[in-house]
């Protein structure tokens, strides 16, 4: 049987059952969509002074981490708004928690609440690793295309670092989320997939694999990478950064990474000719020298990478990369700036 939280059946007015004998005048329906954040055609959101929140509190130390974070955005809520607007918590079920009231780890009605109220939060969630069923949390970028995992990254002064001058570093990466390794098509050693995959890829194209391999794929797409970048450029452009760094391997992945690194050059031209200069461009035609309103658009291999980001972090700005260099470079800089990734 399907669960549903009770907190989906309760009048936003008056807090009882909709409808009741307890219940204000007003359905629930006129309450809740009061009370909805909504997208504008433009991409900015309609908030309301008490929008509904869900939040899944998560496994493990989720439920520590919550009780500690709800207290933190509640009292900065009050803070910043002196007490005209709060937010209207609502528990949605995902994880140990659903599957051990529903029987499912991932309910539909959780799902369809991320979509109805737009932003959430969301702890820990548990996955077992090298077995067993696979991440919820890519399970929800993909079912929401959640294609964007946006992580600013800047010192905080007094917090311990392990670094000399941790306040050189203030980046914000745009990690792809949906594609990459971490699109979770594989197969295990010995599978009857893994096997046929195998056969093909010796007899069709003389790969040499040995058997009992276990076999994953790794999709990257221009319409994926075009829209990861493009994102990162507006956002280069509407906070007044100076750079857009393309991180990829494409020097041993030549079609998938080399490719991210080409569209995004190819994007970049196509949609921002007048508001972008390519390094190679500034050094032949500019000696250097950024002109005025342009923002300069360059590329690193992901290993060079995490070497300038500890001895050179100040020269970067914003990082758009593949899903799986994205996760490394993010919690490699959390780490520089006193934080856990």
């Amino acid at each position: 049987m399907e669960y549903i939280p009770r907190q989906f059946f309760r009048c936003r007015s008056c807090r009882t059952e909709p409808g009741g004998t307890d219940c204000c005048p007003l359905t629930k329906e006129s309450r809740v969509a009061e009370s909805i954040i909504t997208i504008n055609p433009d991409g900015t959101l309609n908030v309301p002074e008490t929008p509904v929140i869900p939040f899944i509190e998560g496994d493990g130390i989720g439920p520590d981490i919550w009780a500690a974070a709800r207290r933190v955005l509640d009292a900065a809520v009050a803070r910043s708004y002196k007490g005209t607007r709060s937010i209207d918590w609502l528990e949605i079920l995902a994880g140990e928690k659903a599957f051990a009231t529903t029987g499912e780890w991932l309910p539909e009605a959780t799902v369809e609440a991320l979509r109805k109220y737009v932003v959430s939060i969301k702890g820990p969630l548990t996955t077992p690793v090298g077995e067993g069923m696979r991440s919820l949390n890519v399970t929800l970028r993909q079912v929401l295309d959640l294609y964007a995992c946006v992580r600013p990254v800047r010192y905080y002064q007094g917090v311990v670092s392990p670094v000399k001058d941790p306040g050189a570093v203030d980046m914000v990466i745009f990690r792809e989320n949906t594609e990459d390794v971490y699109a979770g098509i594989e197969w295990p050693a010995g599978s009857d997939q893994a096997n046929r995959v195998i056969e093909f890829l010796r007899s069709d194209l003389g790969a040499a694999i040995r058997d009992n391999s276990g076999i994953g794929i790794k999709p990257i797409s221009e319409f994926g990478t075009k829209r990861l970048v493009r994102k990162a450029i507006q956002f280069a452009l509407d906070t007044g950064r100076d750079s857009v760094t393309l991180v990829h391997k494409g020097n041993i992945m030549k079609f998938t990474e080399g490719a991210f690194r080409n569209w995004g050059y190819e994007l970049a031209a196509d949609e921002f000719a007048e508001a972008t200069i390519t390094e190679a461009a500034l050094w032949e035609q500019h000696n250097g020298r950024v002109p005025e309103g342009r923002i300069v658009i360059k590329d690193r291999i992901a290993d060079a990478m995490f070497q300038q980001i500890l001895l050179r972090p100040a020269e970067y700005s914003v990082l758009a990369m593949p899903n799986l260099n994205g996760d490394y470079m993010s919690d490699a800089l959390a780490a520089q700036v006193g934080g856990l990734g």
